[in-house]
């Protein structure tokens, strides 16, 4: 495996130079992995299928998923790619740097944890802010303008909060100046791990069933349904901020009422 990555590096940086393979190869990575990961929620929804794992009973209109598609493909191209392009200089003042060796797992791995735990951090306090009358009427709503989310929906918002909460995401790496190779594993991770906070379905294989720290899709579809004021849950990948700082009590409150029956026993 590990010969297979050499290998395949070693045709990337034979063939193209570090700054389009830190620009353009992002940008193309980015979008294979984040439209092949979110498409697939469109179809099930409109086909009814798996509905006994959706969480919500409401389904979005082709025109709504449509607009979804058209606007983040404008913000993409419009924000996103710019974005990229212009980080670039920061990020090779830091370090980065897309040469072989590969970096090894010893190295890759505490990078990929720092940047999980700064991001929840960031992402967190940023993402409470945004939830506050002013910037939540002028900003945030429009993340929001879908109460039911599906997998497109993670990356839909106001050009303005994308580059709010998309400093959450880079925070950490331009702090540490990774390998592209680690930088390319973190992005696909984020990317994978946000389409699947917003699926709108809840399967027995969901990360959240297997690691309890998760947020995941019921941790934030309980997000989306709720008033701007009163919805709370507003950690990224993991849960401990909304915990130590109480913002999910309604999610809890309404998990613990959703394992009692009628008779008051538990299910």
């Amino acid at each position: 495996m590990a010969s297979l990555l050499e290998s395949g590096w070693q045709y990337l940086v034979t063939h193209f130079s570090d700054f389009q393979l830190a620009c353009i190869g992002s940008f193309i990575l980015h979008e294979s992995v984040f439209f092949l990961s979110g498409l697939p929620f469109i179809f099930l929804e409109r086909g009814g299928y798996l509905s006994k794992y959706k969480i919500q009973a409401k389904n979005n209109p082709p025109e709504a998923q449509q607009k979804c598609i058209t606007r983040l493909l404008l913000y993409h191209f419009c924000v996103n790619l710019p974005v990229m392009l212009l980080s670039y200089p920061v990020f090779r003042a830091m370090g980065m740097r897309s040469s072989l060796p590969l970096p090894s797992w010893k190295e890759v791995v505490p990078q990929i944890i720092f940047y999980f735990i700064l991001e929840d951090f960031v992402f967190y306090w940023g993402h409470r802010i945004l939830h506050t009358k002013w910037l939540y009427q002028h900003v945030h709503s429009v993340h929001h303008e879908y109460a039911t989310p599906f997998g497109l929906t993670s990356e839909y918002a106001h050009p303005a909060e994308i580059l709010f909460l998309g400093f959450a995401t880079i925070v950490g790496p331009a702090i540490t100046g990774p390998h592209l190779f680690t930088l390319w594993l973190w992005m696909v991770l984020r990317v994978l791990e946000t389409v699947e906070a917003h699926c709108g379905y809840h399967f027995p294989w969901s990360p959240s069933n297997f690691f309890p720290l998760y947020g995941g899709s019921d941790f934030h579809d309980y997000h989306h349904r709720l008033l701007y004021t009163k919805s709370g849950n507003y950690s990224s990948t993991f849960m401990y901020m909304d915990w130590i700082f109480g913002t999910d009590r309604g999610y809890r409150t309404l998990k613990a009422l959703k394992t009692v029956d009628v008779d008051g026993k538990k299910m």
